[in-house]
């Protein structure tokens, strides 16, 4: 195998980190929250010339998922993900998308529901799986310990935490799953998170004010 690779493509007017992950070797690689602006995604796919195994999500809300029908239909792949808790967020992602104006969003089923304990491969790496409720009841991270790296959707920033104000959030859940089952991996595990720059696990435990507080 080659090196990892990973390039963040912005998409809809909520600015998602929709992200391609591939080997530098195979040049295999998977989709990561295809949240919508389908063409942009597909021409800066062309462009790194990456062949595109799975979609993968991280949980179910539109900006993340609402383009990861018309970009399975389009690349003739699966979906993967997330936690089947968010199975209420995808089979709203036409109305929750039009309530924030982005038209063309897609109600999905993926073809696997990920949970704890699972693996998921992308990009020819074992990436395991934890199911990190709170943002929404079914988000999941998706960590490669031995390759330091992370994608981790609207669990945690850089320098705060995915919005639990929604009737469904759980702020103590979300907190609970980033201190008890993401931290522990190691502090010099790089993630890619749904909006913002990276950063890494050590960064966020010693300065997120959402996780130094108490």
């Amino acid at each position: 195998m080659g090196q990892l690779k990973a390039q963040i493509v912005p998409v809809t007017p909520l600015q998602q980190n929709c992200t391609i992950v591939w080997d530098e070797e195979t040049m295999a690689g998977v989709v990561v929250d295809p949240g919508g602006d389908v063409p942009l995604i597909r021409d800066q796919l062309t462009q790194l010339g990456v062949s595109v195994e799975k979609i993968v999500l991280t949980h179910g809300h539109f900006d993340h998922a609402g383009g990861a029908a018309e970009l399975r239909d389009a690349l003739g792949v699966k979906i993967e993900g997330p936690h089947e808790a968010d199975k209420f967020l995808l089979d709203d992602l036409v109305s929750s998308g039009a309530r924030f104006g982005v038209a063309g969003a897609q109600n999905v089923t993926p073809d696997i529901w990920l949970d704890e304990g699972q693996t998921i491969a992308i990009a020819g790496r074992d990436f395991a799986i934890y199911h990190c409720p709170g943002h929404s009841p079914g988000s999941v991270a998706m960590v490669s310990v031995a390759d330091g790296f992370a994608l981790v959707g609207d669990v945690v920033f850089a320098g705060s935490i995915g919005r639990t104000d929604f009737e469904y959030g759980d702020h103590d859940a979300l907190i609970s799953s980033i201190k008890t089952k993401l931290l522990p991996l190691g502090d010099d595990i790089t993630f890619i998170c749904g909006h913002g720059p990276p950063s890494t696990f050590g960064r966020e435990r010693q300065t997120n004010p959402f996780l130094t507080e108490g």
